[in-house]
């Protein structure tokens, strides 16, 4: 078997993915490196939903990449203008010829000797088993499973005469033109699906057994867009960020320091769109502050429309039984219906449950405390990408790739191949990996590593204080050991070279 060998091995061809491949041209023009995509086309989330609607739920300024403008008029943008973004950005900087598809990457095991990873993959549909190695692995392939979302075990579903479908399983064959449609669901799924549906189906029923905090905002920037008619694109792209930036940190602030207020501020709205005799507190005020869940964003308000006109409408109970017709619930009333949407939440993964083990011990990642968001402590020269919960994934993605890039710059400079993040503060203490109450991270919360109670282990959210940490730190800050020298004769060559 031949074993290629890269400077940098990436998994995952998804926005994380080619934007790490953008910074290590940028910042290491010297390193060799490969993407590796399980599936047979990049894009990551953008190509594998494919539900009526399917939107990004962060302005597209922010979820943008910070070294190439969003130039659509769109500040909240559909999947397939987010997807023709990524393959652009590929094409235009030859990341997509850096790509194999159909490499699905199973273990990964370091050798403290060869200062080296061996990773391995099981490739195309036969899942023949091939091997890399590499002197850096960095994981950009999400945080959930692509194989399949969450579906609670509902009673009754065999009884269902219609279909039943989860949104990460549509397909294009899904027909809902006329047709009595009922969306399990209120997190940013749902509400993107429900007034998109209801554009042709007879009636759509967004059936929740508990609201979620809904924020209308601009589909468009309008600042944004007459400020590229008159300013040089990056520029223009520059302050609108840093706009979005700034105003989004206050709010996440604010909610913080007087959740109730933000809480009414949020009511007020819907109230304002949905009219007084609306039943706001049943079906729109939820038991949680503002924040300790993700808000979700509706674009020109299109949910409150699509209720308004009376094409959709919210249901907040419990579900007692799937039956023939529809679902009975639990306050006796059953909702009919032809097609039924489980919108019902993702199954997340710690590094796509990537085996992972350094000097043939296995590594439990759920034992280890992450590093400054990306790293994970014992474990050399390993890296994942992995956004924010309170703003844009591509904000921390971006400052993720450019750290690792000062990394590997560092250790050239220094002649060491490793470098291990070390748990030697004797005061630190344990947190949560995620600070939420959403019920996608409650389940599988045990499974992830934590954060520490202090820096550089712990999870600040915020986008300033890491562009101070990330951008302008120091790479040896105490915590972080760099070691293995290289070896004299490969030191020699390279500085002949």
């Amino acid at each position: 078997m031949t074993i290629e060998h890269f400077d940098v091995l990436i998994v995952g061809a998804g926005i994380s993915g080619i934007g790490a491949g953008y910074h290590l041209q940028a910042n290491c023009p010297s390193k060799t490196y490969v993407i590796l995509e399980g599936r047979d086309c990049l894009g990551g989330t953008w190509d594998l939903f494919r539900y009526p609607g399917i939107r990004s739920d962060s302005d597209m300024y922010t979820l943008g990449y910070s070294f190439r403008p969003w130039t659509e008029a769109k500040s909240i943008a559909d999947g397939p203008a987010i997807l023709n973004y990524l393959r652009e950005t590929a094409k235009d900087y030859g990341i997509d010829r850096k790509i194999r598809f159909r490499h699905f990457v199973k273990r990964a095991s370091w050798s403290t000797e060869n200062a080296q990873w061996t990773v391995e993959v099981e490739q195309g549909p036969e899942k023949e088993l091939t091997r890399f190695t590499c002197n850096f692995l960095f994981m950009c392939s999400g945080y959930y499973n692509y194989a399949e979302g969450y579906t609670p075990d509902f009673p009754g579903t065999e009884r269902f005469k219609g279909r039943i479908v989860h949104p990460q399983k549509w397909t294009d064959d899904i027909d809902y033109a006329g047709k009595r449609v009922i969306v399990i669901g209120s997190g940013a799924t749902a509400v993107t699906l429900v007034p998109e549906m209801a554009k042709t189906a007879a009636h759509v029923t967004m059936l929740q057994r508990s609201p979620t905090y809904v924020a209308t905002v601009p589909a468009e920037d309008k600042l944004a867009n007459a400020m590229r008619r008159y300013l040089p694109a990056k520029l223009a792209y520059g302050l609108t960020r840093w706009k979005k930036v700034l105003l989004s940190m206050y709010f996440y602030n604010l909610s913080r320091r007087k959740p109730e207020g933000v809480k009414q501020f949020l009511l007020k709205q819907v109230r304002e769109q949905l009219g007084p005799d609306y039943d706001v507190a049943k079906h729109f005020t939820p038991k949680y502050n503002p924040w300790d869940q993700r808000l979700c964003a509706v674009p020109n308000g299109d949910l409150f429309d699509a209720i308004k006109s009376n094409r959709a409408s919210v249901v907040t109970d419990r579900i007692e039984t799937f039956t023939e017709k529809g679902i009975k619930l639990e306050s006796g009333t059953e909702l009919e219906a032809d097609l039924i949407v489980t919108a019902t939440g993702l199954n997340l993964q710690v590094l796509s449950d990537l085996q992972i083990s350094v000097d043939g011990a296995p590594v439990d990642m759920s034992k280890t405390l992450n590093y400054k968001g990306m790293m994970y402590s014992d474990v050399p020269n390993l890296a994942s990408a992995f956004g924010y919960t309170n703003a844009s994934w591509t904000l921390k993605c971006d400052l993720t790739c450019e750290y690792v890039c000062r990394l590997i710059n560092h250790m050239d400079r220094t002649g060491l191949r490793q470098c291990t993040p070390r748990r030697n503060d004797p005061t630190l203490g344990e947190e949560p990996f995620l600070d939420f109450s959403s019920g996608y991270v409650q389940r599988t919360i045990d499974k992830f590593p934590k954060q520490g109670s202090k820096a550089p282990w712990k999870l600040y959210q915020n986008y300033a204080l890491d562009i101070v940490s990330l951008k302008f730190g120091r790479v040896e800050d105490g915590a972080m050991e760099f070691s293995n020298p290289r070896p004299a004769s490969a030191e020699r060559k390279r500085l002949a070279s």
